[in-house]
């Protein structure tokens, strides 16, 4: 797989927010990646050194209109914990 295939999106949250001034943050990624993927996607895509990787998956919720009810999709979210040593990424420097 490629790197834009595993890593889709960041997580634009509050909580993500406060995690990048500890080099911290919150993508979701496909739901068939393991942490070992997301740490080699996230290396080559952003030149960073990763220190660690937590996934997490998200059922999806019940959601009712009228008398029709649905689940909205299952997603996956990676936390990217980097090294000390490593740079920022740069998308994210207006943000902190």
């Amino acid at each position: 797989m490629a790197p834009e295939d595993i890593i889709l999106t960041p997580v634009l949250t509050e909580k993500g927010y406060d995690g990048i001034a500890e080099k911290k943050y919150t993508f979701f990624v496909a739901k068939s990646a393991n942490k070992t993927q997301i740490k080699i996607a996230a290396e080559q895509m952003f030149g960073v050194q990763v220190k660690s990787v937590n996934t997490v998956t998200q059922r999806g919720k019940l959601k009712r209109m009228g008398r029709n009810e649905g689940y909205t999709p299952t997603r996956k979210k990676a936390i990217i914990q980097l090294k000390e040593s490593s740079k920022p990424i740069e998308a994210f420097n207006s943000l902190s």
